[in-house]
């Protein structure tokens, strides 16, 4: 009985020390994925280790519930406003900070997202504006 134990301790011990597969184990079951977080074919493209002041914003807790919702609407609101920060910024084009109001530093940065996707400029949230930056 003795040896069955210590086996099953020295098991434990031993997939517990594998801290990478762990890590990625337990991120992908158990922990809570923001539906806001940029996607692309494979998965999450950000997923940030920084917490912002818009990540404690309230949100739909499904992804597809923004596909109902009119542009107009989400710039309104601060999560989304905050998520649109953060991609622009992963893509180069936003350096103010991630607060969830839509400034004209935000359409600034989304027309330069649409000068450079050959899109039309408006400097306004868009529907081609919303999937370059991978956002539902």
């Amino acid at each position: 009985m003795r040896r069955i134990a210590l086996a099953l301790i020295l098991c434990l011990s031993a997939t517990i020390a594998q801290a990478d597969e762990y890590d990625i184990f337990y991120h992908d079951i158990f922990r809570p994925i923001d539906p806001l977080a940029q996607r692309d074919g494979y998965g999450l493209l950000h997923q940030g280790k920084h917490v912002n002041a818009t990540d404690f914003a309230p949100r739909y807790k499904w992804r597809w519930v923004y596909y109902f919702n009119a542009n107009e609407q989400l710039v309104l609101q601060p999560a989304y406003v905050g998520s649109m920060q953060t991609a622009l910024r992963r893509l180069g084009y936003y350096c103010g900070p991630v607060d969830g109001v839509f400034t004209p530093q935000v359409a600034d940065a989304i027309a330069g997202l649409q000068k450079n996707s050959s899109m039309r400029v408006t400097g306004t949230l868009t529907e081609p504006v919303r999937r370059a930056l991978h956002m539902p």
